[in-house]
């Protein structure tokens, strides 16, 4: 075999390997949001120089593990995992007042674990049908970025308030460049982090202010209540297609084969809309909770594996909110990742990696994650679940990246890159919270205002 081949794969599996142990435990953590912590670590990885395949495979593994181990908060205490654990949130609260919390935490970790091995394949077969259109769509990528954020953002919690809210989130954009480009600094990873943690700043910003504090207390601890495990299986890796009866695992694979069709819709839309759509065919009460739940954390799974995959391999740009969101380092991480803002020519992993590398460092991806986070899930999911809420300082890992978040905004623009991402994540992190403008969007507004604005200033 080729030495190079056999040092690509290595490094691979060892990045996919951290990847999938990094995140199946910062999926134990309630509330940590996808953007906040995939693409910051993502973006430490590509400018540490980590080789193509060793950054996709941490990326792909990575959320391939948190989207399983993000239904523990959910399903036993009762806290979505992250943001697209909200849907799940309803039934699996249903669950817990049965009685039988291990059950909803068992049929959707088995329904990710599916999904994901389904939608990485199908994913890159409707890649490969729509790259041929590939160099007309990079052509004509203003107008194509402008129509995709006008589309997300109406896909989006607050519809026609999104769309009308990308108008003045690209003007100030435009403003911070012009700014910015008075003192010679050139800015890009700056506005990607700020948009990235917006929530989080305005959370601090809204602790430091004394009315902001005073909605923010609470009279007394929450208390979660855990019901006894119970393991219905021997061994160590069960069978994700014997925890699963007939009818969930055909719901699974039939919604993961949707939404790895799809990639422009919102993953928290698609998750709700096919859940729905499950849910209207089936009238036995307690069957019709746990098939919803397998299909909707399938739909969680399935979706991130296309909306990242699909434009990162067809055409190299950003063109869905969860690749110019969480997966937004595989497009653009100057310097070593570019979208040339000029003619949308790119240099990413779409150029330095093939169609059958892709299929193939993406199904190792897949392996390693659910060897690290399937059965730990299944295994130890309440001890786990209870140290986490005991032990773990959910104030130390936001110190973390915030800290994370200022070495590499000081690095890029020094004082200026971090006045940029204080001011973009205020902005952006209020506009989330009051009007369902959400950090997807707000990439879309970032992609508009370098590459659709200076065509459209051109052309008038």
């Amino acid at each position: 075999m080729d030495p190079q081949l056999i040092n690509d794969i290595a490094v691979a599996a060892a990045m996919g390997l951290v990847g999938a142990v990094v995140f199946a435990a910062i999926g134990l953590v309630s509330g940590t949001d996808e953007t906040t912590t995939l693409a910051p670590l993502t973006l430490l990885v590509v400018l540490l120089g980590v080789p193509p395949a060793g950054v996709f495979t941490f990326f792909l593994a990575g959320a391939v593990a948190k989207h399983m181990t993000h239904a523990v908060p959910t399903a036993l205490l009762g806290i979505p995992g992250d943001t697209l654990a909200t849907p799940l949130l309803q039934d699996a609260n249903m669950l817990r007042k049965l009685g039988v919390p291990h059950i909803a935490l068992r049929k959707m970790v088995s329904g990710a674990i599916v999904a994901a091995f389904v939608a990485v394949p199908l994913a890159v077969l409707f890649a490969v049908m729509l790259a041929p259109f590939g160099s007309m769509i990079t052509q004509t990528a203003p107008w194509i970025f402008l129509a995709a954020a006008l589309l997300i953002a109406y896909f989006s919690a607050g519809r026609w308030a999104s769309v009308a809210l990308l108008i003045p989130f690209v003007v100030v954009i435009i403003a911070l460049q012009s700014l910015t480009a008075k003192y010679g600094v050139k800015l890009s990873i700056s506005y990607f982090l700020g948009i990235a943690i917006g929530p989080l700043i305005a959370d601090l910003f809204t602790v430091i202010s004394p009315a902001g504090r005073q909605r923010m207390l609470r009279d007394k601890v929450r208390q979660f209540n855990l019901a006894p495990d119970v393991k219905g299986w021997s061994g160590y890796f069960p069978n994700p297609l014997k925890v699963l009866d007939r009818d969930q695992t055909r719901w699974t694979l039939a919604t993961a084969t949707i939404s790895s069709a799809t990639f422009v819709f919102s993953p928290v839309a698609m998750t709700v809309v096919l859940g729905e759509l499950v849910g209207s065919r089936i009238r036995h009460a307690y069957h019709r909770l746990t098939t919803v739940l397998s299909a909707r954390n399938g739909v969680t799974e399935a979706t991130y594996i296309a909306e990242a995959l699909i434009p990162l391999i067809a055409f190299g740009l950003p063109l869905s909110p969860v690749a110019a969101g969480p997966a937004a380092p595989l497009f653009n991480a100057p310097p070593r990742f570019t979208v040339d803002a000029a003619t949308g020519q790119t240099h990413n992993l779409h150029n330095l990696l093939s169609h059958w590398e892709f299929l193939g460092y993406g199904m190792l991806a897949v392996l390693l994650a659910a060897v690290v986070s399937y059965p730990f899930a299944m295994n130890f999911a309440r001890r786990a679940a209870l140290f986490v809420s005991r032990r773990v300082s959910h104030e130390a890992i936001i110190a973390t990246f915030v800290g994370l978040i200022i070495v590499i905004s000081v690095w890029e623009g020094q004082l200026l890159g971090l006045l940029v991402i204080l001011t973009m994540g205020l902005l952006g992190g209020l506009l989330s919270r009051g009007f369902g403008f959400n950090t997807g969007v707000q990439f879309m507004g970032y992609y508009t205002a370098v590459l659709s604005v200076p065509a459209l200033t051109k052309l008038f």
